[in-house]
């Protein structure tokens, strides 16, 4: 698929799309809780579809029922659980790296010798930590020298452990949910490094949401606390996702003003932390009972952007937008370079962003990715050890590019092209159906012209 993406002023609201990081516990939650869960707000991406796949796969029955007949559906799900009994010898993650560390852990609670697969990239992203760790919680492992396929046998058997947490947040929190799930209360879980904390902090709100009470201390240790019999029915909305509302803030700083909807600003998310590096870029922002009010910045200075709105809609020049550049610590939100760079260049001055380093083994090598998809609408990013540099301020030049099959690529093309001097034509743009299936969609509903092909 192509997209082209032509210079486009925005107005108008929309929601923000279901968390897939959300719904993907929710997902293993409900597999693991034995008894009935309903799933309000579920996701659609393929990331979703994969997790509701996999699940299927390790023995739960899911139901779909329909709410609505309007343009998007809403719909809830229905998930059916007597615990992990695979009805059959694989199960295929897609191109979730969350949903081939966190099931994987999960899967191994059944004694059935299991291949875990995946597609895409995800053949290409190590997985050594299996071979590494499971093995110590009695666990069978046959890799491909540390990727996929992999074939496990378990029953995984909850023991003292201490895990590697620089790489990747993702093993840890399968291992969470497993350990969890096993009712093994006198074990510990000790995390050398954690990087993005936010990430656990959601998990251990899925398990408390659930019933399971696990408490660390420092994120350095993790404990599993006895606790009440979970409910037989549990209900759980999946939040709004940060990740995705991230594209549309920037979009609405930008491109705006545009009110973003459906997010909870008390939320763990880790990529709830854009509304920093656009308080800082100095986004004109107002926070209102039913959303989040975003636009270019003002043309006078304010002390305090988020109560002083000021409508730019009509002034049409690239430099009415105001921004200014800024520093940024994305150690934790790695999934936040993709919009933060789309905002970075049109920021007067050179930002600077920390955590390159997280990049190296994402849909693609995230960092030269964004150099190179950029570099060809004529902007310069530098690579300089763990930091990002982005020359702002440039002209935004109409250019074809290429998504790098990575779905938060061709979101972050899609934002530049709304200020850029002609349209900017993304190729492979159907990677967004990873996570944000209706992205150029709900650009269109926002006013923006964007040609489908």
């Amino acid at each position: 698929m192509r997209a082209i993406v032509h210079p486009s002023k925005l107005s108008g609201s929309q929601t923000a799309p279901a968390s897939k990081s959300s719904m993907q516990r929710a997902c293993a939650a409900a597999l693991l809780h034995i008894g009935k869960t309903i799933i309000h707000n579920p996701g659609h991406s393929n990331d979703d579809i994969s997790a509701l796949e996999v699940i299927q796969k390790l023995g739960a029955v899911v139901e779909i029922e329909k709410l609505s007949t309007e343009k998007i559906n809403t719909s809830t799900i229905a998930v059916n659980s007597n615990g992990v009994k695979p009805v059959g010898p694989a199960m295929n993650c897609g191109e979730s790296g969350l949903g081939i560390r966190m099931f994987t852990p999960i899967a191994a609670l059944s004694d059935q010798l299991i291949n875990i697969e995946g597609r895409g990239s995800l053949v290409k992203r190590p997985m050594h930590f299996f071979d590494e760790i499971l093995p110590l919680v009695g666990v069978k492992v046959q890799s491909q020298k540390g990727f996929l396929p992999i074939e496990i046998q378990g029953p995984l058997v909850p023991a003292n452990i201490t895990i590697d947490g620089s790489l990747s947040s993702q093993f840890l929190t399968g291992m969470l949910m497993a350990y969890a799930a096993s009712e093994k209360h006198n074990v510990e879980i000790k995390v050398i490094d954690l990087k993005s904390k936010p990430y656990i902090d959601l998990t251990l709100s899925v398990l408390n949401a659930f019933g399971w009470k696990v408490e660390h201390t420092n994120y350095e240790s993790f404990r599993f606390l006895a606790h009440a019999p979970l409910k037989p029915l549990i209900e759980y909305t999946v939040e709004g996702d940060w990740s995705g509302a991230a594209f549309l803030l920037v979009a609405g700083a930008i491109a705006g003003p545009i009110k973003v909807k459906g997010l909870q600003l008390n939320s763990t998310q880790a990529d709830k932390k854009i509304m920093e590096a656009l308080q800082t870029a100095k986004a004109n922002m107002k926070l209102e009972e039913d959303g989040i009010l975003i636009g270019p910045a003002e043309n006078i200075t304010s002390n305090n952007s988020k109560n002083n709105f000021k409508d730019n809609s009509n002034d049409n020049s690239i430099n009415s937008i105001g921004l200014t550049a800024f520093e940024f610590d994305a150690t934790d939100c790695p999934d936040l370079f993709p919009p933060l760079v789309a905002l970075a260049i049109v920021c007067n001055g050179i930002t600077k962003i920390k955590g390159v380093s997280r990049l190296a083994h994402k849909e693609s090598d995230r960092g030269l990715s964004l150099q190179t998809e950029f570099a060809k609408m004529g902007i310069q990013i530098d690579l300089q050890g763990d930091e990002m540099l982005i020359h702002g301020g440039a002209v935004i030049q109409s250019a074809t590019v290429f998504s790098q099959h990575d779905h938060r690529i061709a979101m972050a093309c899609g934002v530049a092209a709304l200020v850029a001097n002609g349209p900017i034509e993304i190729t492979e743009a159907e990677a967004i159906n990873k996570s944000y299936t209706d992205f150029f969609t709900h650009l269109q509903e926002l006013g923006a012209k964007v040609d489908i092909q």
